[in-house]
């Protein structure tokens, strides 16, 4: 293993590391200073490796609800995950997807049923109901449900317990939170298919970054990132706001839904690449990869050898938050599931302390207690 690589190198995250979407290693337990223009984030408050509740403590509580990020900063999770969808009026609001088919009861709302149709989002026709069909005011009254109920029907005893939550909601709860803990509370904010709502007239970028400057989180050592699975969108946030920022990438042969708009060949596979990460490191100061990105699964889905991505990444100066480990046997190496029952746990800590060993700046995760458990290994090295 690279020695910039081991484990527990570094158990800090400082302003200046994510300033320059570097951190320069110092003494051992600490990330050290490091100086270039982009925004980062003030204060050595998050560990490294930091642990995001990804929806929040979705592995517990119906996802993007106030239930499911209270639980999330309950157990200890460093940041929390907020996907943004767009209402018809233009009001943000957290929804992993547009189509709300699943997780709300909107099927059961007969005032709703003539808005159900189908359409094609990046690619994928789907058929459901869309939160762009809706004003804000009609969206409030449905209630979120469990996505995924065959996989966590213990999750089901929340149905009906939470509304949509909007973004400024998620600030006003972050920062009554944060009085009440004397800290402040870090979120992973992320824009869900822009290129989509921009067509619609309904971009995301500009009322977010309204609400990052009324809340005062749009400068460089506001408390949150922002992230994307499209590059364009992070480099048009770039230019309003100077928050940390991160490229969500999936798959090695997948490409970004932007570039297939563009005509732009690139895959993951070459942003990855030194140059490519070079190109991100330009506009952002980080990189959320697929998981099999940094280790990849042999041909018979079992846990692979880790690839070069984490070294490469930090050698350009960005820090990486891969996602997402879950505990349930479905989601999981195949050699690390236990038993035969898909909603069964399996050996998750063995794949978090794997993707640790790599030298990961924090990861996503559905299950922050067990994720946190993992971490505090590698933090007091």
């Amino acid at each position: 293993m690279d020695k910039a690589q081991r484990p527990g190198r570094r158990t800090v995250l400082s302003v200046a590391a994510l300033g320059a979407g570097a951190a320069v290693l110092g003494g051992t337990g600490t990330a050290v200073a490091a100086g270039r223009e982009h925004g980062g984030h003030g204060g050595d408050e998050l560990p490294v490796p930091l642990v995001v509740g990804h929806r929040g403590a979705s592995g517990y509580r119906p996802e993007h609800t106030f239930g499911s990020y209270q639980l999330a900063l309950d157990m200890g999770a460093d940041v929390i995950e907020q996907d943004l969808v767009p209402t018809k009026d233009g009001h943000l609001v957290c929804r992993h997807e547009n189509d709300i088919t699943a997780t709300t009861d909107v099927a059961d709302h007969p005032e709703f049923a003539g808005r159900k149709t189908t359409k094609t989002v990046d690619g994928v026709k789907i058929t459901g109901w869309f939160t762009e069909d809706f004003t804000l005011a009609e969206l409030k009254t449905l209630r979120a449900k469990e996505r995924i109920p065959q996989t966590r029907q213990h999750n089901t005893l929340y149905d009906g317990r939470w509304d949509v939550p909007t973004l400024e909601e998620v600030f006003q709860w972050a920062e009554r939170e944060g009085k009440k803990r004397g800290r402040r509370i870090w979120l992973h904010i992320e824009t869900k298919h822009p290129s989509y709502f921009r067509k619609l007239g309904l971009g995301l970028e500009e009322p977010l970054a309204k609400l990052l400057r009324q809340y005062g989180r749009h400068k460089k050592g506001a408390p949150n990132f922002l992230q994307s699975f499209e590059p364009s969108s992070i480099q048009r946030l770039d230019k309003l706001v100077d928050c940390p920022k991160v490229v969500l990438l999936s798959t090695l042969k997948s490409q970004p839904w932007d570039f297939k708009e563009a005509g732009d060949p690139r895959t993951v596979a070459d942003l990855v690449k030194p140059e490519g990460l070079r190109w991100i490191a330009s506009f952002a100061q980080g990189i959320g990869p697929d998981l099999s990105v940094i280790i990849p699964r042999t041909a018979d889905g079992k846990l692979g050898t880790p690839s070069s991505v984490v070294k490469d990444a930090h050698d350009a100066g960005l820090v990486l938050h891969p996602y997402t480990v879950r505990n349930e046997n479905t989601f999981l190496p195949v050699d690390l599931r236990k038993g035969s029952d898909p909603a069964a746990y399996g050996d998750s800590l063995a794949y978090f302390k794997a993707l640790y060993a790599t030298g990961i700046d924090g990861l996503f995760s559905d299950n922050p207690d067990t994720a946190l458990l993992a971490a505090a290994e590698f933090r007091k090295r």
